[in-house]
């Protein structure tokens, strides 16, 4: 193949898929595929409920008179004559947070439906090392009647996107790829290369890339841990634990890391791969599971903290006003997978307490047929007990506390964001 026979398929258009389908739509013929209809057809009106893609770009390669084609369907038809087939779907856990490879298994389904001699299959989602090759390689070799590294071949370039982040976006930030032969490597690559401003980082294998994706999320997600641990401590210490950061951080090499709630579809999510992985292989991997052990305490801890504060003050928590700020699962996005916020609210729930939540950034639809919660739309209306602070949106910067608070109540910052005044704890 070079770049004028090049036509691309890209498999799932969300956070991941749909950034990465309009750049290689400004340099190649590119078709989107997402099995929602309704995500589709709000794509091709101009419409990105995720906020990764201005309307303006985002119709721009959509346009008629684009020198490349780029069409948007739920049709398996239409990706049919794609030779380069980049697969971009969720990888999620279960309630027992084991790793749910089913999205990844029918897409590849789909694709060796219809794999033709000389393509190329490049998987992006999040997976355990050696998933490409031992579980979706024989999907794409049974339904194909091909065979690998022979007739058909596979790439690895894990995405590496941040919600909500407009500085780092797709083409900013570096990409590791992988080939399963040679000059599959080195074609990946020259594709990846060919649109990332960032540049590439090719590896020497397909288990090389997988292994990396899973560990860097493995590794922040140790080192929050480690804060909110430092957090439970310094509270029993009567120690601010974001004063002693602070003062720790002016050492050149200390990591800046802060205590919170560890949600979305990554950081939550990716060390439970790793962790699912190593068991197989007969290791217990202590560290990685305790890091998510703790992590996954914190909404329920904070809510204690929240309500061992009231009691201080004398406020009645069973039938309390608390209204919980942010449901999505980090500040400025409106993704609400996997997020912890939902943690803390359960958990105040469970002192009998009146919870209301309000997030402008939060699809209100969205939340109440995931959580049963109708978000609060105006905070005009009521006083409250206790006002909790759980997500950093920009816009809960500018709220005048005052004017949401009773004379008797207390404001309880998650993030860390509000200035010391107008608080009473933070975590």
């Amino acid at each position: 193949m070079n770049s004028e026979n090049i036509k691309i398929a890209v498999i799932g258009l969300g956070y991941v898929g749909l950034p990465l389908a309009v750049e290689f739509a400004k340099k190649y013929t590119v078709v989107g595929f997402d099995i929602n209809q309704k995500r589709i057809d709000e794509l091709k009106q101009g419409l990105d409920t995720t906020l990764e893609i201005k309307s303006a770009d985002l119709l721009s390669v959509l346009s008629n008179d684009s020198s490349n084609r780029f069409l948007l369907t739920t049709n398996k038809d239409d990706i049919a004559s794609s030779n380069v087939f980049i697969v971009t779907v969720p990888t999620p856990v279960d309630e027992n947070n084991k790793p749910i490879i089913t999205p990844l298994i029918k897409a590849s389904e789909t694709i060796g439906g219809m794999l033709k001699q000389g393509d190329i299959v490049i998987y992006e989602s999040t997976v355990y090392p050696g998933c490409t090759e031992d579980d979706c390689v024989p999907v794409l070799e049974k339904e194909s009647g091909l065979k690998f590294n022979k007739d058909f071949f596979c790439g690895y370039s894990p995405e590496r996107i941040n919600p909500g982040d407009k500085k780092h976006t797709v083409t900013k930030i570096k990409k590791v790829t992988s080939g399963s032969n040679e000059n599959t490597a080195q074609f990946v690559d020259d594709l990846y290369s060919s649109i990332i401003e960032a540049g590439t980082h090719r590896t020497s294998s397909i288990k090389v890339a997988e292994a990396s994706k899973v560990i860097e999320n493995a590794q922040r997600d140790i080192n929050i841990a480690f804060v909110n641990e430092l957090a439970k401590i310094f509270n029993l210490l009567d120690i601010d634990t974001h004063d002693v950061l602070a003062a720790a951080s002016s050492k050149w090499n200390f990591l800046p890391f802060k205590p919170g709630i560890v949600g979305g579809h990554c950081i939550g999510v990716d060390p439970f791969y790793l962790a699912q992985k190593a068991q197989e292989v007969g290791y217990y991997p202590e560290i990685i599971l305790s890091g998510r052990k703790i992590n996954d305490s914190m909404g329920e801890y904070i809510a204690s903290e929240v309500v061992k504060e009231m009691n201080r003050k004398d406020i009645h928590v069973n039938g309390s006003n608390i209204l919980l700020l942010g449901i999505t699962f980090k500040e400025n996005c409106p993704d609400i997978r996997n997020t912890k916020a939902i943690d803390i609210y359960k958990s105040l729930k469970s002192y009998n307490a009146i919870v209301d939540v309000y997030d402008s950034w939060a699809c209100t639809k969205e939340v109440k047929k995931v959580f049963e919660i109708q978000l609060t739309d105006n905070l005009s209306t009521k006083r409250y007990d206790a006002i909790v602070l759980a997500v950093a949106h920009k816009e809960f910067l500018d709220i005048d506390f005052s004017s949401i608070k009773k004379d008797q109540s207390i404001v309880y910052d998650v993030k860390g964001v509000l200035n010391k005044e107008i608080i009473d704890k933070r975590l």
